[in-house]
């Protein structure tokens, strides 16, 4: 995984090896997005809503840091299985402005490469509290591979 930053996004990214259907449907999927996305010491998601479709809205809930947490937006470009764009926007920042992720997936000789693209963290305080899409996407690796 490689990590960069910029004035106003977080880049990762990760291979993974499965193919890019698997690895989009693990990602999006409700039921399955709910199995891998957290782990006991910093993160677990309870609950995720997904009316995946251009302009359809997502939920996540889940507990960590000590408190409810809460991540919603609105979906704004899908190409199955290789882009998804949506808007986020967390509760656990009081300061916290819409942003943009964006997933691409490249599948080559069964291996995918995932890139995410976190844009729009426009101070200092939102790209530090979004350093964690690296433990995300090993989250992802692990899981995709696995089922």
């Amino acid at each position: 995984m490689s990590t960069a930053s910029a004035t106003d996004f977080v880049t990762e990214q990760v291979s993974i090896h499965a193919p890019a259907v698997r690895v989009f449907e693990t990602l999006m999927n409700p039921v399955e997005r709910v199995k891998w996305w957290g782990s006991p010491d910093r993160f677990s998601m309870t609950h995720f809503e997904s009316d995946l479709r251009v302009g359809g809205k997502w939920l996540m809930l889940g507990t960590g840091y000590g408190r409810d947490v809460r991540v919603e937006g609105v979906y704004k470009e899908l190409d199955r299985p290789r882009l998804v764009t949506f808007t986020w926007l967390p509760s656990w920042q009081p300061d916290a402005t819409e942003s943009l992720v964006r997933f691409e997936l490249e599948e080559t000789d069964g291996v995918t490469t995932v890139r995410l693209t976190h844009s729009g963290l426009v101070t200092q305080a939102s790209r530090e509290s979004h350093r964690g899409w690296s433990q995300i996407l090993g989250w992802l690796k692990d899981y995709a591979e696995k089922v």
